[in-house]
């Protein structure tokens, strides 16, 4: 049995909201870094054996945090990454929409062929969150990562519409639970 713990890393810094940050390697707020450390104990609370988190700077910080309360180890994975959106990174969602209208929507229209900004299409987000899923180990395993994961990964296991993947987008600091049975 696998039993995750899904955490989407808590508030970005200033400097990156409304923007379209990605795979861009933004860091915590200040409130964010504060969040950070007053889940950390309930999420370690929750006796994972082991954290992971994508290599990103808003989801190390809290992972580790969570591994040294819970006396575990915490390991990256970039396969835990948000969606990479290619040229649109760093631009605001505004200057983006302006820029390409509703295009956008393609991302839940089109999710086989539209790459937002020349980045990775919804369809091959989903297929990197069931690798992703796939290759972690038996356990209790919380996984520290952003809301694209988390919605790939809760729209994977619910069999769900694509156009659904936008409601399944936690907030900052949000968790969802998630078992699986028999791992191979």
């Amino acid at each position: 049995m696998r039993h995750l713990l899904l955490v989407r890393h808590t508030e970005v810094a200033r400097r990156w909201r409304g923007r379209c940050y990605g795979t861009s390697d933004a860091g915590l707020s200040q409130a964010g870094s504060a969040h950070a450390i007053a889940i950390a104990p309930q999420l370690a609370a929750w006796r994972p054996d082991i954290v992971i988190h994508s290599d990103r700077r808003r989801t190390r910080d809290l992972a580790r945090r969570v591994a040294t309360l819970a006396g575990v180890d915490c390991l990256p994975d970039a396969q835990w990454r948000e969606r990479d959106f290619g040229e649109w990174e760093g631009r605001t969602w505004n200057a983006i929409y302006r820029a390409t209208g509703s295009a956008m929507d393609g991302m839940i229209d089109a999710p086989d062929s539209f790459r937002p900004g020349g980045g990775e299409t919804t369809t091959e987000m989903l297929e990197r969150i069931a690798l992703a899923l796939s290759r972690l180990p038996a356990g209790r395993i919380a996984v520290v990562t952003h809301g694209g994961p988390v919605a790939a990964a809760r729209w994977l296991d619910a069999g769900l519409a694509v156009s659904m993947l936008p409601t399944l987008i936690p907030g900052h600091g949000e968790t969802w639970e998630m078992a699986q049975g028999a791992v191979r």
